[in-house]
């Protein structure tokens, strides 16, 4: 048996310790934000923050549930015993974390099954964190999900409603480094954009579904993310009523995510298909 509610509090647990970590190092440190390498492209950056907080992150998980896995976005996957791994973005978002934009998060979540494949792994629970707001999401599978609001206000239940019509939704989207990718996802963003009320690019996947959940946007659809990107936050939006998807059938994953409330999802899934865009430029 799964105790999905412990699971859930040391997700958070572990999340806000990365984001103690991160407000910490600000205010200790004018250089850390800086640049320490770099991955798939120049622009594709990693600063010594997400190393730390990912090293942070290892060590706790590790201490308390040393029979499970771990993938994590800069130091790789170690596979556990117990069927559970720990999916772990230290900081989604590094991009407007390097420039001090405030709209970066901590996502930390536990799946069943091999968080390496598409398709092969489901959320059990797991705590998206925003450092510098506050922002807390969380959720556990057949718990719930939930807002605490980093301004001091009431925590809330989140469930989503009926979603409005395609024309009427605000979409978020997020866009690949390599060069090549983003020529497509702008020929994609052309043929999105006159059917939707308007697009929005924040700069974080778990923070785009974590908005649909909360009901800030209404729909989000991104290609190339990973499932340290989504997982968190694909158990928050599930459990408040939403639905993720990938194209024609597919999981959702590096393909495509499409993430919303049915029927919407589906409609805009419709879309994405007839723009393939879960395929690059050849």
């Amino acid at each position: 048996m799964i105790d999905v509610a412990a699971l859930r509090e040391l997700a958070e647990a572990a999340a806000r310790a990365g984001g103690e970590l991160i407000r910490a190092g600000l205010a200790e440190d004018p250089d850390a934000r800086a640049v320490e390498s770099t991955k798939s492209t120049p622009t594709d950056i990693v600063t010594a923050m997400d190393e730390a907080v990912e090293k942070l992150l290892r060590e706790r998980l590790s201490a308390a549930r040393p029979e499970d896995g771990l993938l994590g976005e800069e130091a790789g996957f170690t596979p556990g015993r117990s069927g559970l791994s720990w999916v772990l973005d230290p900081i989604d978002g590094t991009v407007n974390y390097r420039y001090g934009i405030d709209a970066y998060a901590v996502s930390v979540a536990v799946v069943e099954g091999d968080p390496t494949v598409d398709g092969a792994w489901t959320p059990v629970a797991g705590c998206v964190h925003n450092p510098a707001t506050g922002d807390t999401w969380t959720a556990g599978r057949g718990l719930g999900a939930r807002l605490e609001p980093g301004d001091g206000s009431s925590t809330r239940d989140l469930k989503l409603g009926p979603p409005p019509e395609l024309d009427q939704a605000l979409v978020a989207t997020g866009f690949g480094y390599a060069a090549n990718r983003r020529a497509g996802q702008a020929r994609v963003l052309t043929g999105v954009l006159p059917r939707v009320r308007d697009i929005r690019r924040i700069g974080s996947a778990s923070l785009d579904l974590c908005a649909v959940a909360t009901g800030t946007v209404d729909a989000y659809y991104e290609r190339g993310v990973n499932a340290w990107d989504i997982a968190a936050a694909t158990v928050v939006l599930s459990e408040a009523g939403g639905a993720i998807r990938g194209l024609r059938g597919a999981p959702a994953g590096g393909a495509m995510v499409v993430g919303a409330a049915s029927p919407l999802v589906e409609r805009l899934c419709d879309i994405l298909g007839q723009l393939d865009a879960d395929s690059d430029p050849s």
